[in-house]
């Protein structure tokens, strides 16, 4: 019996501190309903004629974003935004890991928005893949926005900046 709560102790020493942390891709697929599509980032760096639409603050916006991309603020979206955007186009959504990209998205689907997808990983998995982000001038920055400290834990490649 002494020999059994031995062994017990010590896998319970080892097994739960991993009890409750999730990787990335438990995290994401926790956040996700599934109501719009996904796109890696490997698959948009290679995707030509696409609108970006970042869903972010205009704070987060201005520290980093996708080369060409247009904020439109997630807290004060109106259907205005994207008046002059073609519904058949390709729109492409994302904020820092996709939920709020993905709120977005079902707006975009619900305004007859025929092809929207959602970052999978938003900008947080962009550039932990490598990937460019740009300043408000337009210069390349290793800097992003991670929402809040909590948050910033997901962002494994680059500056993290938060208020």
């Amino acid at each position: 019996m002494k020999k059994h709560l031995h062994a017990l102790s010590f896998v319970l020493i080892f097994a739960l501190p991993s009890c409750g942390q999730q990787t990335f891709d438990e995290k994401m697929n926790s956040l996700y309903k599934g109501t719009v599509p996904l796109v890696k980032a490997s698959e948009l760096n290679s995707m030509a004629d696409v609108i970006l639409l970042d869903t972010r603050s205009p704070e987060e916006f201005a520290i980093s974003h996708l080369k060409g991309a247009t904020m439109i603020d997630y807290e004060n979206f109106k259907k205005a935004d994207v008046k002059k955007v073609d519904k058949n186009a390709e729109v492409i959504v994302y904020c820092s890991v996709g939920y709020r990209s993905e709120r977005i998205g079902e707006k975009l689907q619900e305004m007859g928005f025929t092809n929207v997808k959602n970052l999978y990983g938003g900008i947080f998995d962009w550039k932990n893949q490598g990937l460019e982000v740009f300043n408000k001038n337009e210069q390349p920055t290793d800097s992003v926005h991670t929402y809040n400290k909590a948050w910033s834990k997901w962002l494994s490649n680059g500056v993290k900046v938060y208020e």
